[in-house]
């Protein structure tokens, strides 16, 4: 049976600019990143077997649907400790530079990459940076790196009882996140990191740090923040979640605001924003569907080759009219 995986869009911000924007450095991005249609690849569910191998089967009917890009949601193998449900949470990692067997090897990932490749399509890795599995092993091995309760335990962020936060204060810590990152390019070729998950939570400069080092082994790398932070967009992430217009379009859908407050709200994004950076317009993602179910999205996720088809790339200007 097909399974539900999420397209989204992502587009620049066609919007003229005030003085303050003109007057913002300018970040040169990877020219594939403008107008580029990204999917996201749910392995475990895009095919019965779950497996790398059998979907890279189905890459010449994605790149016939217009994708350009395939985002991979985390392919490491899952914590067991403290697991959520049976299967566990993707964003649960237990090592960084390992593939989650259930899936397959890293060489039959590195051959989907090496067969998206040769369709001209580009691969990027979802990250998560801000904490491990509470089995991963920099939790015996490197146990400061680690931020800790009163009783030495790891703490606890929100419900997310099967994780472990880092402590960015620890710069061996830093580089080790960095050196895994690295080895996800040199090994697999991947095009870059998307969805950095929660990246607000990670000091701005260790994103510095990482993008300067990242560049080194492909000039052309890109960055995407799972976050709606300026900031982070100066001169590291290439692209943001709008998050913000996304929720307005989703409620206009269901008749709780009216059309304007989409002008609105492109036009907050286009006076909080540099005139660099790159919003990531988007029907749906995982996050989205497990929250509110696809039946509150302004385009029903199980839909979404369908939109794909017949809708093309979404541009602001329309949402303005």
């Amino acid at each position: 049976m097909k399974k539900t995986i999420f397209l989204l869009w992502i587009v620049p911000l066609l919007f003229s600019c005030g003085s303050k924007k003109q007057e913002a450095t300018t970040s040169v991005h990877p020219e594939w990143v403008y107008d580029a249609t990204i999917y996201e690849v749910n392995t475990r569910q895009f095919t019965p077997e779950g497996t790398f191998n059998a979907f890279t089967a189905h890459l010449p009917r994605l790149k016939e649907l217009g994708v350009d890009l395939l985002w991979f949601m985390p392919v490491q193998p899952i914590g067991e400790k403290d697991r959520k449900g049976t299967l566990g949470s993707y964003y649960s990692i237990r090592n960084y530079t390992e593939i989650n067997p259930e899936f397959g090897t890293m060489d039959d990932f590195i051959t989907v990459v090496k067969e998206a490749h040769g369709m001209g399509m580009k691969v990027i890795l979802d990250w998560v940076p801000n904490h491990t599995s509470r089995d991963h092993k920099w939790i015996t091995e490197h146990s400061d790196w680690y931020k800790r309760d009163s009783l030495g335990n790891p703490v606890i962020m929100y419900d997310w009882t099967d994780i472990a936060p880092l402590d960015y204060g620890k710069n061996e810590m830093r580089k080790a996140m960095i050196d895994a990152m690295a080895f996800w390019v040199r090994e697999a070729d991947i095009d870059g990191f998307r969805r950095c998950d929660v990246a607000y939570e990670v000091p701005i400069d260790f994103w510095e740090t990482a993008k300067d080092s990242l560049i080194t082994l492909k000039p052309d790398i890109f960055m995407l923040a799972e976050a709606e932070k300026p900031e982070l967009n100066e001169s590291i992430f290439d692209a943001y979640y709008a998050w913000d217009l996304h929720h307005k379009m989703n409620m206009v859908a269901q008749g709780k605001e009216n059309v304007d407050s989409l002008r609105l709200s492109l036009k907050r994004m286009n006076e909080r924003f540099s005139s660099h950076a790159i919003p990531m317009y988007f029907t749906s993602n995982h996050d989205e569907n497990s929250w509110n179910g696809c039946r509150t999205h302004l385009y029903a996720s199980r839909h979404a080759l369908d939109i794909q088809r017949t809708g093309g790339r979404i541009k602001p200007q329309a949402a303005v009219l």
